[in-house]
């Protein structure tokens, strides 16, 4: 494992530890290595409400600092009803449970890559 790699699968651990700290809900992570410049893993969480979905993700921005991973970039936690945390290697988004389904962006990275040539 290369160290960028090995720092990806601590940051995700980390990650999904405080989400389980949190009880935040319905934790999915998906590896996108190869699939986005963006990180190596997105994490999708759900909270029960705006103050949950802001205490789960403040819980989250502590324990990465706590842990040396600096300050992550934060959208949304004004408002609590979806909140982008993106640490570098790891994009977390924790959602209220009907912004999440309206979203889905689960399926989107989920959904195989489309084969080369299939489009005309």
């Amino acid at each position: 494992m290369e160290r960028s790699e090995l720092a990806a699968a601590k940051a995700l651990k980390l990650v999904l530890e405080s989400l389980e700290d949190s009880k935040a809900e319905n934790v999915t992570s998906i590896d996108i290595t190869g699939k986005s410049a963006l990180g190596d893993y997105m994490v999708v969480a759900s909270g029960r409400s705006s103050r949950h979905v802001a205490a789960i993700a403040e819980h989250l921005i502590d324990d990465l600092k706590a842990e040396g991973f600096g300050s992550p970039r934060i959208e949304g936690l004004e408002t609590g009803d979806w909140v982008l945390i993106d640490t570098g290697d790891i994009i977390v988004h924790i959602f209220r449970p009907e912004i999440r389904e309206f979203y889905n962006i689960e399926k989107m990275w989920a959904a195989p890559d489309l084969e080369e040539g299939t489009l005309h």
